[in-house]
């Protein structure tokens, strides 16, 4: 588990982005763009996406993803129980490391909860 704070770790990875945003602004735009169609409101709500995403995260261990997909999930206005439902899940589904995970993103969730 990170001992990280996840607000800095995503400024810090949005400053590392930024010369291969410059250098291939192509590929970038189309992550992004992708990335706006597949979280966007649809049969599935953006908040239940960005809980699967989150769950992915866990799973694959980045630490980078629990902080942009908890700051999404406050934004959308999503519950700790909900997050507390989903980390579960990916306890279930993702054993010891994912746990571990889990109290990662239960940090992130605590410190960008507004105060």
């Amino acid at each position: 588990m990170s001992t990280f704070e996840h607000t800095t770790l995503i400024q810090n990875i949005n400053e590392n982005l930024a010369p291969l945003r410059k250098a291939q602004p192509e590929a970038m735009q189309g992550f992004s763009q992708l990335a706006r169609a597949s979280m966007a409101e649809g049969a599935i709500s953006a908040k239940n996406k960005e809980l699967i995403a989150l769950a992915i995260g866990i799973t694959q261990h980045c630490s980078g993803c629990v902080g942009f997909h908890v700051k999404a999930l406050h934004r959308l206005q999503c519950s700790r129980a909900e997050l507390e439902e989903m980390l579960t899940v990916c306890v279930y589904m993702g054993g010891g490391p994912a746990l571990m995970y889990a109290a990662e993103a239960l940090n992130a969730w605590d410190a960008m909860s507004p105060k």
